[in-house]
């Protein structure tokens, strides 16, 4: 797995917003996926960790396809044994017949051309201590996740995060020995801007007063820069924000 994102951490987070820029990432082999995503993380990445994830991924071993496609995610031991995707398993519950998880998002953004982008909410309920997922501008419940399900993120009340992460995430089986040419994003560096790079815009976290602040202090991480890399910004109608993303194997990335 490599990472291209931006997190804050240090603190209690009751949840997360932002607008992912949607893509047709190219994934080179079906063993492999491409995603970008919201985490909400608590606990050690060792063997207690509970996470919360949504976004939209490209994945052909799970679809049969390579569009991109709307899905959620959950675990609470480090992926060991609890959680799936989308409504693979008994956990994330549903409540709106609308939305279907794991449907491909039309349209997607074009290089050069019009982009598109979808906005997510993950909050928690103060009162019941469930964390539920919004889509869209409007912000329609699409369904949460029930606190049984976790252990640090479950408690009622004061059980927040103890970290949030936005960005991408891909993986690369290093086919034919050599770096996958799998694609982040819309397979371009950050610095190519906008229009031809992913982005991730209004990033923002919700505080334990319930209020959706700004990401303040987002640092910024990518753990092959030369394959995938993370470059943000603030300021302006898109407040804290970020271009991400990366085409794989190239001559930096061999």
């Amino acid at each position: 797995m490599q990472h291209a994102v931006g997190y804050v951490s240090g603190g209690q987070f009751y949840g997360a917003k932002a607008s992912l820029n949607v893509w047709p990432a190219q994934v080179s082999s079906p063993a492999e996926f491409s995603l970008s995503q919201i985490w909400v993380i608590s606990g050690s990445f060792g063997n207690d960790l509970n996470t919360i994830e949504a976004g939209w991924q490209v994945s052909p071993e799970l679809y049969g396809d390579n569009s991109p496609r709307f899905f959620t995610y959950w675990t609470s031991d480090a992926y060991q044994e609890t959680g799936c995707y989308n409504l693979h398993c008994a956990g994330f519950v549903q409540t709106n017949g609308r939305v279907v998880i794991g449907a491909a998002i039309t349209p997607v953004s074009a290089y050069g051309g019009r982009q598109f982008d979808i906005t997510l909410m993950i909050w928690k309920d103060p009162k019941k201590g469930n964390w539920w997922l919004q889509l869209g501008p409007s912000g329609a419940l699409v369904g949460y996740w029930p606190s049984s399900l976790f252990t640090h993120l479950g408690a009622r009340g004061r059980g927040g995060a103890d970290m949030v992460q936005f960005g991408g995430e891909a993986v690369n089986t290093r086919p034919s020995g050599s770096h996958t040419p799998t694609q982040m994003g819309s397979g371009r560096f950050p610095g190519e801007g906008y229009g031809r790079a992913a982005y991730f815009r209004n990033v923002q976290v919700v505080d334990w007063d319930n209020n959706l602040i700004p990401a303040a202090g987002l640092r910024l991480l990518a753990d092959h820069p030369g394959c995938y890399d993370i470059a943000g910004g603030q300021g302006g109608a898109w407040g804290s924000y970020f271009y991400y993303g990366g085409p794989g194997r190239n001559v930096r990335c061999p």
